[in-house]
């Protein structure tokens, strides 16, 4: 990745990351994104579900929304952040956490082709629910012509990243009787919950079931 005047990191740059495969990490183990956009003249920030698919992030939601009709307009802001722990330090100033975040800056591109369109919405489906697409029904010509899609370049953006025990001040480590650390943070999934209406016979899918055998978001993270 190469540092713009909106992503270059003005504080904790040692904290910084420069390959383009973290980027990638970050957005990949995700699954809500944050979109920045002016909204009648004030700043706006929406929460929702993207997907990536080689340099291009996915965003999608229904043609009547306020938020993305303002993202068509101009540059946005997306953002995604994990929170991997809380840093307990030996003085307040020095309580932290340990995250990985990501925030890119583009300009949306509405996509109108019905088969990018589609492509766009399996990438997003198949990042939140993987192997889901092929076992439901597409989305109909009514639900499509209800459905914005922009895809936004993933050139412009910015990786910053702590992990570790708190950065104490020797004077503070000297005088002792203070607990420091990390408390570990992480999210699991549970058990699946299967609908009410369901007709008898239906089991949990097997790639449902997956997803809880594999334990937490991003199994396998090296600051786990």
């Amino acid at each position: 990745m190469s540092p713009t005047p909106r992503s270059a990191l003005t504080r904790s740059k040692e904290r910084g990351a420069t390959d383009r495969v973290e980027l990638d990490a970050v957005l990949d183990a995700g699954l809500l994104c944050h979109l920045g956009v002016i909204l009648g003249g004030s700043p706006v920030v929406i929460p929702t579900t993207y997907g990536r698919e080689g340099d291009t992030l996915y965003l999608h939601g229904s043609t009547g929304a306020g938020n993305l009709r303002a993202a068509m307009t101009g540059d946005v802001s997306v953002a995604v952040t994990h929170l991997d722990g809380i840093v307990y330090a030996r003085s307040a100033m020095h309580f932290s956490m340990n995250y990985r975040s990501a925030v890119i800056h583009a300009r949306p591109m509405e996509l109108t082709d019905p088969d990018e369109r589609m492509r766009a919405l399996r990438v997003i489906v198949e990042h939140v629910a993987p192997g889901s697409w092929d076992t439901v029904r597409p989305p109909s010509k009514k639900e499509m012509a209800a459905t914005t899609v922009l895809a936004l370049d993933l050139t412009e953006a910015s990786v910053k990243l702590r992990t570790g025990g708190p950065r104490d001040d020797e004077s503070d480590i000297t005088t002792g009787g203070t607990w420091a650390g990390v408390l570990p943070l992480r999210q699991i999934w549970d058990t699946p919950i299967s609908s009410t209406d369901l007709e008898p016979g239906i089991e949990v899918p097997q790639h449902v079931r997956a997803r809880t055998w594999s334990g937490h978001l991003d199994e396998g993270h090296p600051s786990r």
